[in-house]
């Protein structure tokens, strides 16, 4: 049987979710990196005045690499309470999720470079 719907379970729900965020970056050196790298994205954004299509996308690049450290930090913890000795498989899962960051990282660099460059190169001339 269906539980009802509660507002109140759902607002809850935001704050474990903000909690988490809030864990990440206190916690992850990586996040305080990427964070960095955001802020520099965007401040470079306003000097070069993208446009709405430009910034859409750098958009989805920024939350989508918050999301993938994210998601490799959920999945480091998980991995370290199943098995808090040496594993080999763990550590390919572990690596694997690292992985799949860098793949997204090097995709935002990639646009970031597109916009960024062209838009750069406009700017200068």
């Amino acid at each position: 049987m269906r539980e009802p719907f509660s507002f109140k379970k759902r607002l809850l729900s935001f704050r474990y979710a903000l909690r988490g965020i809030y864990f990440f970056f206190s916690e992850q050196h990586n996040a305080r990196i990427h964070a960095v790298a955001a802020i520099a994205a965007i401040a470079l954004g306003f000097w070069l005045e993208i446009n709405r299509t430009e910034w859409c996308i750098i958009t989805i690049c920024i939350a989508g690499v918050f999301a993938m450290e994210m998601i490799n930090t959920a999945i480091e913890y998980l991995a370290d309470v199943v098995s808090p000795e040496q594993n080999p498989k763990i550590g390919k899962l572990k690596d694997i999720a690292a992985g799949a960051v860098l793949v997204f990282s090097f995709a935002a660099l990639i646009c970031g470079l597109l916009i960024f460059g062209f838009n750069l190169i406009e700017k200068l001339k």
